[in-house]
């Protein structure tokens, strides 16, 4: 909420507003001289982080929630110690104690992150001044949606790709469509490409890149921006005083979110799913209801809807068809073009797809993928048709509005059965 989700969106919805204007001829609307003030959108984006967080403190005091401000470990005996900002150290007990810490960046070793040139997902939220030129390293939600900011008020953007093709846990057609995308919007993509070091020495960087051939070649920027993933936030906060169990950097839970400790919990990106923040409120929930006695059903992690906001939009849930073949199924496969929506003709938004993946035998939903505007809102439509068991047919048959977006998943669903009759 206040250095993720929440102002990262709120700096996209300013790239987009002004991308609009500049092409708002296309939908005859006359503008003239729209100039980027980014220190106003940096404003605006921690004003909306604010206005949230203090949201949060209101609930706090509505439910009589105490907030310990300080550094906090825990420690033997269902104890956990809260240091001040003064130094001062105050020791509480409890029966149940919930670790929640969360992530930070990944740093690579030849990307030190200094927050002055090569910089973190937190400074990119909050530089004082637009870089002229940025390159992105990796290019997975972070690193998309970052590269779509700068990139739509005017930087010139260079992504840094380790694997074959960027968004790599997205479905293969989603990684090419965005790819095609970005080219035509002149963002420079490098993929199967390795950073080896960087030289901060001069006044920009120098960005010394290597393909899988074994070339190098050199790229010149103001900014570096580290996007290669995060990692716990586990150091420090007494899990080896306890002897609580961490493993590759991820404290170990069941099901319900107990460690190895009694009396000990944790959630969220400390833990072995993924790091996601409707995942970790999900895992806090149930794991609260199953100390206060309830009997909630665990969570199942293959029904996880995955959102990057970039634009277009991406969001999939499921099996990507790969992943479907790799498993053994037999499948039916659906895709529905936007450019064959008229909502999204209207709209202006003709870019992406719903793809939908079945299986043949049983007619289950087995993974959806989308790309294109408010794909992000339409997926949880196939995470509720997934809970619920759905078949293929039964999806056909369920009437959606017209015009929406939302038509082409029934469309994508009809094409896999042969049924589809606006393509």
């Amino acid at each position: 909420m206040n250095w993720g989700c929440i102002p990262t969106k709120a700096l996209i919805k300013s790239a987009q507003v002004f991308e609009y204007i500049n092409h708002a001829k296309d939908y005859g609307i006359k503008v003239q001289d729209a100039e980027v003030d980014f220190t106003a959108m940096v404003k605006r984006s921690r004003d909306v982080a604010g206005g949230m967080s203090k949201g949060i403190q209101f609930l706090f005091k509505k439910n009589k929630i105490d907030q310990l401000i300080g550094w906090g470990r825990v420690k033997p005996g269902k104890k956990v110690s809260v240091t001040a900002e003064d130094g001062a150290e105050t020791v509480y007990s409890a029966d149940h104690i919930i670790i929640a810490t969360g992530g930070r960046a990944r740093e690579l070793p030849a990307l030190k992150i200094d927050n002055e040139k090569i910089i973190g997902y937190r400074k990119a939220m909050v530089l004082e001044d637009k870089p002229k030129k940025l390159v992105v390293v990796g290019s997975g939600a972070i690193g998309v949606e970052f590269a779509y900011v700068y990139n739509a008020i005017g930087t010139e953007v260079t992504i840094v790709e380790f694997m074959d093709r960027i968004v790599p846990n997205e479905d293969v057609e989603v990684s090419k469509a965005l790819e095609k995308i970005y080219k035509k919007n002149g963002v420079k993509i490098m993929t199967s490409t390795e950073v080896t070091g960087v030289d901060t020495s001069g006044e920009g960087c120098k960005v010394t890149v290597k393909d899988k051939k074994g070339n190098e070649s050199v790229i010149e920027c103001d900014k570096v921006l580290s996007a290669v993933g995060v990692v716990s936030n586990v150091e420090d906060i007494g899990l080896e005083d306890v002897g609580i169990l961490v493993e590759k950097g991820k404290i170990q839970v069941d099901e319900y979110y107990k460690t190895n400790m009694p009396g000990y919990y944790a959630i969220g990106d400390v833990t072995p799913g993924p790091a996601l923040a409707h995942v970790a409120s999900a895992e806090g929930i149930i794991c609260v209801e199953k100390i206060a006695g309830h009997h909630p059903e665990a969570l199942d992690y293959n029904n996880i809807p995955g959102c990057t906001y970039c634009i277009p939009e991406i969001s999939s849930v499921g099996y990507t068809e790969a992943q479907a073949k790799e498993a053994g199924y037999e499948l039916k496969v659906g895709k529905f073009p936007f450019s064959a929506s008229g909502k999204a003709s209207a709209a202006g938004a003709k870019d992406g797809f719903v793809k939908l993946i079945f299986d043949a035998k049983y007619g289950e939903l087995l993974g959806a993928h989308m790309i294109g505007a408010n794909v992000t809102e339409m997926i949880a439509e196939i995470v509720a048709i997934r809970k619920l068991e759905t078949t293929g047919m039964e999806l056909i048959k369920t009437v959606h509005p017209h015009p929406t977006m939302s038509e082409a998943v029934m469309e994508a669903a009809a094409a896999a059965y042969d049924e589809v009759i606006h393509l």
